[in-house]
């Protein structure tokens, strides 16, 4: 086997075992025939709605505290576990918010949408408030599993074993899938532009225990922010990640690229909040803002798009057919 395969060879390797074969599309009054929506409909979709990702922001950090106000006031060993559980979830939830600012659909001011939802969200949530992520996830977009994807490995091989299911669920749960995250902060440290970026994070991470330290004390700090990231929101992250695009394959047709899953509200909560679990919409037209997912989701349904072979009832059905028996 040669030592540096090309990436139509990897395709070939590593891609493709969970697509389905879609039926051709050729558009309808809405729609165009690869899903995008026509002109008037689409401008519907496109607009940002700045009062209620105001208020989704506002209530997304105000979990924050209250999990660590409960677990201190109520200092009982299952306290603990649920706030560690619930700080995973809250993680995950400014994690999504940054997402929605890296497509500038946070707030339709520019200026307030990257101030806010990257350069404070995103660099509070364990990043360098830099558009790094940004443009990693632009190329994501424009060509899933393509030579540039930054996450291709992450969805590749599926569908996998149990035992490689199960080494990778512990490697999350252990902290060595965050310790292979936070690693590259601490290399190549000579070069001044990745040195800044470090510099950004590290202060970002300082600024999170100051406010421990100030209310609570540095021990919460670890327990209630650095061990729900290291081991609960790497888990969250990876089961939708792969409940995104896992086992999928390059292709303009996002049918082939993107899982679609029948959405509820218990996942909606633990695993895909603000809308991102209508993945395959978001990625027919990615400058659709969360609020309006629905709405365009509702249209691939109705006009054919997206036929009842594709669709997963839960993410259940999916995890299961994502690990082989």
């Amino acid at each position: 086997m040669k030592e540096n395969p090309s990436h139509s060879e990897m395709l070939i390797a590593m891609t493709g075992g969970m697509v389905i074969p879609s039926p051709k599309f050729t558009g309808s009054s809405r729609l165009h025939p690869d899903g995008r929506p026509k002109k008037a409909f689409r401008d519907l979709l496109r607009t940002v709605p700045n009062f209620r990702n105001s208020f989704s922001v506002i209530l997304s950090l105000s979990f924050l505290p209250l999990i660590v106000w409960i677990t201190t006031t109520y200092n009982h060993p299952l306290v603990w576990v649920f706030s560690i559980l619930g700080m995973g979830l809250a993680q995950n939830r400014l994690f999504i918010i940054s997402h929605e600012a890296a497509h500038r659909l946070l707030f339709s001011n520019q200026k307030i949408n990257d101030l806010v939802g990257i350069r404070l969200i995103g660099w509070l949530a364990f990043g360098s408030g830099s558009h790094g992520y940004r443009i990693g996830h632009i190329r994501h977009h424009r060509d899933e599993f393509g030579p540039q994807e930054p996450d291709f490995l992450l969805y590749s091989f599926y569908p996998i074993s149990k035992s490689s299911m199960r080494r990778k669920l512990l490697r999350d749960l252990s902290g060595i899938s965050a310790f292979r995250i936070i690693r590259p902060r601490f290399q190549r440290l000579n070069e001044v532009r990745h040195l800044r970026l470090t510099i950004s994070f590290l202060s970002g991470q300082l600024t999170i225990a100051t406010l421990f330290w100030v209310f609570s004390n540095l021990t919460t700090y670890f327990l209630l922010w650095i061990l729900p990231w290291t081991c609960v929101y790497q888990i969250l992250n990876r089961v939708r990640a792969i409940s995104e695009h896992g086992g999928m394959t390059q292709s303009s047709d996002r049918r082939k690229t993107t899982h679609y899953v029948q959405q509820n509200r218990l996942a909606n909560f633990f695993i895909v909040p603000f809308n991102v679990g209508y993945h395959l919409a978001h990625h027919v037209d990615m400058l659709v803002p969360y609020k309006n997912l629905p709405l365009l989701d509702r249209a691939l349904v109705e006009d054919g798009y997206i036929s009842s072979d594709l669709i997963w009832p839960n993410y259940r059905s999916l995890l299961k057919a994502l690990i082989l028996k």
